[in-house]
């Protein structure tokens, strides 16, 4: 009888002791993947633009794949600064486990941002960033040298004397400072031909018009260069629509569908491609690393690619051009 409580006895201690134990590490692994709750701020969430809806689809999988959820909230066009803000000051009283942001003024978000640092929010940039470091991370491209790959490569289609056109996005923004001065960096001697820089405030409608009336004031003109996928799709449109394909030659940063068509069509020369959906993708795994005590390089470079006509198909290319149909951002 003794024999029995004795073994009662130790094998409660043992049913005990298991239960603390699993009870730990149930606790350990809720830590470990804690439902962070996380907001995203894109410049615009606009369905006919493949760069911001490919960047956001990344975000979105991230989430999935880390167990955390995230609001997207984001103006209609991405020029509007003063919306954009309205919806940072809404993100900050939400008090999330982290705030990510694509500002779209360089200046302009400062203020809000530090708010948010003051109240102990966590601020990710992705894709541009602010004049001052207010930022904990930063998932990007390295915009400086997108443009200048796209500069390198205009400068192999231009004479000594060929005059060029620049149509940039937003003025003042980061991305926009950074890909007009690598482009210049990249045509070398040849920038001292740019006869202009306009900017179409990243609508299609105003790069098309900008390009018509460029066309109308330089006669000469032998190449223009888009900034992002707005500029770049709206002065190709005026290209085609002009009749002068092959005369006035087109290059640009960034992608989508009709810009496949164009550059087949042989209205674009190059496109220099980001990774749009990796980049999004990194930003909230970076995000959720950071949350998690891990270790993270302050400054990411999500990477770009020069796109041509002779190198379109090849299949690195066909993930950047098609990423929902081959998931691009590896």
């Amino acid at each position: 009888m003794r024999q029995h409580k004795k073994r009662m006895m130790i094998l409660g201690i043992v049913i005990a002791a298991l239960a603390l134990f699993l009870g730990l590490r149930f606790s350990d692994c809720r830590s470990k993947n804690q439902n962070w709750s996380l907001v995203y701020i894109p410049k615009t969430i606009d369905k006919t633009n493949d760069f911001w809806t490919s960047l956001i689809a990344g975000v979105n999988m991230a989430a999935k794949e880390y167990g955390v959820s995230v609001e997207i909230m984001g103006p209609d066009r991405e020029q509007d600064v003063e919306r954009q803000n309205e919806l940072l000051a809404q993100a900050i009283e939400m008090k999330p486990d982290a705030l990510m942001i694509s500002p779209s003024s360089f200046t302009e978000s400062e203020e809000l941002l530090r708010t948010a640092k003051e109240k102990g929010i966590p601020v990710v940039y992705i894709d541009s960033y602010t004049k001052d470091e207010i930022q904990d991370l930063t998932v990007a491209t390295d915009n400086l040298e997108a443009g200048r790959k796209l500069g390198e490569y205009a400068a192999k289609l231009l004479d000594d004397d060929s005059r060029i056109a620049v149509v940039c996005h937003v003025k003042g923004v980061s991305t926009a400072l950074e890909r007009e001065q690598g482009f210049r960096e990249g045509l070398g001697d040849k920038s001292e031909n740019i006869a202009e820089v306009v900017y179409c405030d990243s609508m299609y409608e105003k790069s098309y018009r900008l390009t018509m009336e460029l066309l109308g004031k330089y006669p000469d003109l032998e190449l223009i260069a888009g900034l992002n996928e707005y500029s770049s799709v709206g002065a190709a449109r005026a290209i085609r629509d002009s009749g002068l394909e092959g005369r006035v030659k087109v290059v640009g940063i960034d992608s989508s569908q009709e810009a496949v068509e164009l550059m087949e069509q042989g209205v674009f020369q190059c496109l220099v491609l980001q990774k749009a959906f990796k980049m999004g993708y990194l930003g909230l795994k970076e995000t959720v690393k950071m949350l998690k005590g891990e270790h993270v390089e302050k400054n990411i470079d999500s990477g770009s690619e020069v796109v041509t006509p002779e190198n379109m198909y090849t299949s690195e290319n066909e993930k950047l051009l098609f990423p929902f149909d081959s998931n691009g951002w590896e």
